[in-house]
């Protein structure tokens, strides 16, 4: 494998974080629900990431403005255009994968 300096490494990594949040965009078909339990990470997630990461760094943001950075809008708008109620089935898969919640 070749060896990447760390700046190299970085902006690989912002890039194919950049695509990734592209394409969870570009899907909002596919619910957080589902991203959990296919995963076990949905957007919220990647936006408590981002957030943590800038604070890490000593910058505060808000988990709205974190979450407005992966969703591309208002959390409470992408709710109201793309966010459908979860059935049975998707809830009982999600407490079977996570029975520490």
């Amino acid at each position: 494998m070749t060896q990447l300096d760390p700046q190299t490494t970085t902006e690989l990594e912002a890039a194919a974080f950049r695509s990734l949040v592209e394409h969870l965009r570009t899907r909002s078909d596919v619910q957080n629900i589902d991203l959990m339990n296919l995963a076990g990470f949905c957007r919220n997630c990647l936006s408590n990431w981002y957030r943590e990461a800038a604070e890490a760094k000593g910058i505060e943001l808000s988990k709205e403005q974190s979450r407005e950075i992966v969703y591309g809008m208002p959390y409470a708008e992408w709710q109201k255009l793309n966010q459908r109620e979860a059935s049975a089935e998707q809830q009982a898969a999600f407490a079977a994968n996570r029975p520490d919640h």
